[in-house]
């Protein structure tokens, strides 16, 4: 398994994006790129500085009065136009999102596909942009709302879907009429790269999205900045407590998305062949990397062993391997020290009494070079354990079975995480039911990642974040609410 210089020669190489600047370092430190499946550096970058940061904060405050008053038509022609941008560089698109994470090369059109259907949706937004009318009382007036841009928004993105992440951010931002400044992850920053160098392609006015390269300073900067009017963070919630206290500072909003432990509900009158796929999904989906993957299993007793057989049977038969392969179904973890983390908790929950079905060790010959690890099932884990509260963030399962739908139920609420939940039965009654208890922002009733789409928000409960990226709630999380009232009195 080698990385092929065609698919360097594909790298995007800018990682500062400045007003009509595309420049080729910044002015930080260094930094080695490296691609998980093999280990192999892809290109060295020297990435932003704070300097970087006030210059494009800049640069978007400079841009930021004639974006926010171009008429809704001209922003939603931009925006439809970069859809048709991307759409049409999807398949270039795809190698670059597996050189930054591993990726696999399968998911890669239909990730930039994704990507230009946010563009599609929220430019489709740009144009219907209204207030209201408020009826008053105490005396004639005229009372209405109005949905104003904040100005300048940060945008912070993950290593684990970059592309996906940037686009669920600054299609409703610039929708909105605001102008962005996005750090791309220095872990993963190809994707974000080549995001804003197509925007600029699509014909958007300089200054309107500009992009930083960097580490965590870079991201310490933006949120402290005067210049900046709202933080979109998503990411983990260690690092969104330091972007909080820090935003505190200024006093400005942060939405936060952030990681999940999602429960996946599976009772006994689900249809089980199907429960068990898209119960594997919860391991496969971003190489185990998803913050809304279902990845703690409740079983019905009735049903716990057939299930378990079943879930390990499929886990045999997924491709784990070179993500540039098209019969690859999962990839590498991100890096080594990932790796080695994930391991850690998994010999731990067999030490805690957890039985290994499958996985358990990193895999080695052809793949050693690599970070991979196959899909890891633990059965008979106790709710109360570390692999069981904590997010693994890597391709890990734990399954516990359950006696009711009441236990069930509070099993999956008792968690820090609130972001996701899955329910398989073909009870209509039960689907609601559940649902309705169930403490995360989106439930999923028999599926498995289909509800994410641009057209219905997203986002978590508790320690899960708060605010939703994605439909109409999407759009107002970058709209500020202001209030006028006219005195009719003579």
């Amino acid at each position: 398994m080698t990385f092929q210089q065609p698919v360097l020669d594909t790298l995007p190489r800018y990682p500062i994006i400045i007003g009509d600047s595309l420049e080729e370092a910044g002015s930080g430190e260094a930094l080695a790129h490296i691609y998980p499946g093999t280990a192999t550096v892809t290109r060295e970058l020297r990435m932003a500085s704070p300097a970087d940061v006030d210059r494009a904060v800049a640069a978007a405050q400079a841009a930021f009065p004639a974006w926010r008053a171009m008429p809704g038509d001209k922003r939603r022609d931009l925006m439809l136009k970069l859809a048709a941008v991307m759409e049409a560089q999807a398949q270039e698109m795809a190698p670059v999102l597996t050189a930054e994470n591993g990726a696999i090369m399968l998911a890669g059109a239909h990730m930039s596909y994704d990507a230009a259907q946010k563009f599609r949706y929220f430019g489709g937004w740009a144009d219907k942009i209204e207030g209201r009318t408020v009826a008053t009382w105490g005396g004639p007036a005229h009372d209405y709302v109005s949905y104003e841009p904040y100005g300048v928004i940060g945008a912070i993105v993950p290593w684990n879907g970059p592309l996906f992440a940037a686009t669920m951010v600054l299609a409703p931002a610039l929708a909105a009429g605001n102008c962005i400044v996005i750090k791309a992850p220095d872990l993963a920053p190809y994707s974000v790269m080549r995001l804003v160098e197509l925007i600029r392609q699509a014909g958007f006015p300089p200054g309107v999205v500009n992009l930083v390269t960097g580490g965590a300073d870079v991201g310490k900067a933006m949120v402290a900045h005067p210049g900046i009017n709202k933080i979109e963070f998503i990411g983990s919630g260690a690092t969104a407590k330091k972007i909080l206290a820090n935003a505190a500072q200024t006093l400005k909003p942060v939405g936060l998305e952030l990681g999940g432990k999602s429960a996946v509900l599976v009772f006994a009158d689900a249809d089980l062949q199907a429960a068990a796929k898209r119960g594997l999904s919860g391991a496969v989906s971003a190489n185990g990397q998803g913050c809304v993957n279902g990845t703690r299993l409740l079983v019905e007793r009735a049903i716990y062993e057939p299930y378990l057989q079943m879930l390990a049977a499929m886990a045999g038969h997924i491709k784990v391997g070179d993500p540039f392969a098209m019969d690859t179904i999962m990839g590498p973890v991100i890096s080594e020290a990932s790796l080695g983390r994930i391991s850690g908790i998994v010999d731990r929950g067999v030490a805690a009494g957890g039985r290994l079905l499958t996985g358990g060790g990193r895999l080695g010959g052809e793949h050693g070079d690599g970070y991979f690890l196959p899909i890891t099932v633990l059965a008979d884990v106790d709710p109360a354990s570390e692999i069981a509260r904590n997010e693994v963030f890597g391709p890990v399962l734990v399954v516990t079975p359950v006696d009711s739908e009441e236990e069930a139920v509070a099993l999956a609420n008792d968690s820090d995480y609130g972001l996701g939940a899955y329910i398989h039965t073909t009870n209509l009654a039960r689907a609601h039911r559940v649902a309705g208890q169930l403490q995360a922002g989106q439930v999923q009733v028999n599926g498995s990642g289909e509800a994410m789409t641009p057209c219905v928000p997203f986002g978590g409960m508790k320690h899960s974040g708060h605010g939703r990226l994605g439909g109409v709630e999407g759009l107002r999380e970058f709209q500020q609410v202001k209030n006028v009232w006219v005195n009719l009195q003579p």
